[in-house]
């Protein structure tokens, strides 16, 4: 997705990718549905769903922005401190308890995200604070999915989100639309299908392994993206992102080792 969007940026506004994407997302549940079943789409809470929506597409909105502007391992790297806001999030409007493992992953957590941006040492760009807003974003929105999916199944959280992105996302799309080329609509394509499928494989691998396996797992798109970078776009390597992301990754692993502990009997 994120390559997808690199090669987009050149050509088409990041509020005409949102839109894009969104349509191709919701064009394809629509057809899922259709199959599956349209019984199974209801809600009660549209209101906390326009809420999240909306944040959620301005996460969208700003981690397209960064993409765009920063290596791409930086905004990887940047984009692993998102269980550090979830963390928080869920200590204030979840009320889960403030455990050592929260402490430790949200101090270095921080401790990495100042590792990557060195303030003081370097200018803060534009792209890494698009980043961070939408790590800021996403995690909101998860926090806020947790409480829907108490009530409301993934088809319907899902395809309300399309749903209520579309609107939003072709507002900003109009005033800068310019008409894909041809040889753009594969990436538009393969944008909207990875926003699917990459929710689907992360929600599926978490319910068939336990999560102490599959993070270290999704930690492989940093040296992946890293490398990817470098060949493609020419990006060098930076020792102080993967530092940075290094830090996150080992809080955030240790917050699930340790409620994992003191979660058995």
């Amino acid at each position: 997705m994120a390559i997808a969007v690199r090669e987009l940026t050149s050509t088409i506004n990041s509020f005409e990718i949102v839109f894009l994407r969104t349509l191709v997302a919701l064009i394809i549940i629509i057809v899922i549905i259709t199959f599956s079943g349209w019984k199974t789409i209801s809600t009660k809470r549209l209101s906390l769903h326009m809420f999240r929506n909306t944040i959620h597409y301005i996460g969208n909105l700003t981690w397209i922005i960064g993409v765009g502007l920063i290596p791409l391992a930086q905004v990887f790297a940047l984009e692993f401190s998102i269980p550090i806001w979830v963390a928080i999030f869920a200590v204030l409007f979840l009320k889960e308890r403030l455990t050592i493992g929260k402490i430790i992953a949200i101090i270095f957590g921080f401790t990495g995200v100042l590792v990557i941006l060195r303030p003081g040492l370097i200018n803060i760009d534009q792209g890494s604070l698009a980043v961070l807003c939408a790590a800021f974003c996403f995690a909101s929105a998860n926090v806020i999915t947790k409480s829907l999916s108490k009530s409301d199944g993934p088809l319907t959280i899902l395809f309300i989100m399309f749903a209520m992105q579309l609107p939003i996302s072709a507002i900003g799309a109009y005033f800068v639309w310019t008409t894909p080329m041809l040889i753009d609509w594969p990436w538009i394509i393969l944008v909207g299908v990875m926003s699917l499928t990459a929710h689907y494989c992360m929600t599926r691998a978490i319910s068939l392994a336990d999560v102490t396996i599959v993070i270290p797992i999704d930690f492989m798109r940093m040296p992946i993206i890293a490398i990817i970078g470098f060949y493609l776009y020419a990006e060098p390597y930076s020792i102080w992102i993967f530092l940075g992301a290094i830090l996150i990754f080992a809080g955030n692993y240790f917050n699930v080792y340790y409620e994992r502990q003191n979660s058995q009997p």
